[in-house]
């Protein structure tokens, strides 16, 4: 629930970001793609974990038909017979089967996209941090004499 509230705040920020530098683009538009890309990573980041969490329910779940675990299943009969319990990932989301034999195998709970586009969109973000406060560095190094950025 915070996940998704983060995510919210920070699509508001930046669309507050891009209307407070509307007559100066410049400024505004890494700060304002920055907080979008992050604003994009914590939504990827709070679905990939909506579906480890459903995983784990279904997992979790007792009674007629809860034997092998559910989201071990899509392995087939032959491997999902020899399930002894599960794993969860939480840096790279992921939902993990646990074989008697000491293996272990990933299933498909997680979409596919998840993990790549939210390292892409934390990636971005960073970079997109990074890129205006390394200028304003650079800006207050060189004096006002010698600017020709005006």
């Amino acid at each position: 629930m915070a996940g998704a509230l983060a995510a919210v705040v920070l699509a508001v920020r930046a669309l507050v970001t891009l209307r407070r530098n509307g007559g100066r683009p410049q400024r505004g538009w890494l700060r304002t793609a920055g907080l979008l890309a992050c604003s994009g990573a914590v939504s990827l980041y709070v679905w990939g974990m909506l579906h480890v969490l459903a995983a784990v329910m279904q997992a979790e779940d007792g009674g007629a038909g809860s034997s092998p675990l559910g989201p071990c299943r899509e392995a087939g009969d032959q491997v999902a017979g020899h399930v002894v319990g599960y794993d969860v990932g939480y840096v790279w989301l992921r939902f993990d089967c646990r074989l008697s034999d000491g293996g272990t195998y990933t299933t498909s709970a997680v979409p596919g996209y998840v993990n790549p586009a939210t390292a892409i969109l934390g990636v971005s973000a960073f970079v997109l941090a990074v890129m205006p406060a390394e200028r304003a560095n650079r800006r207050t190094l060189v004096p006002p004499s010698e600017r020709h950025d005006s």
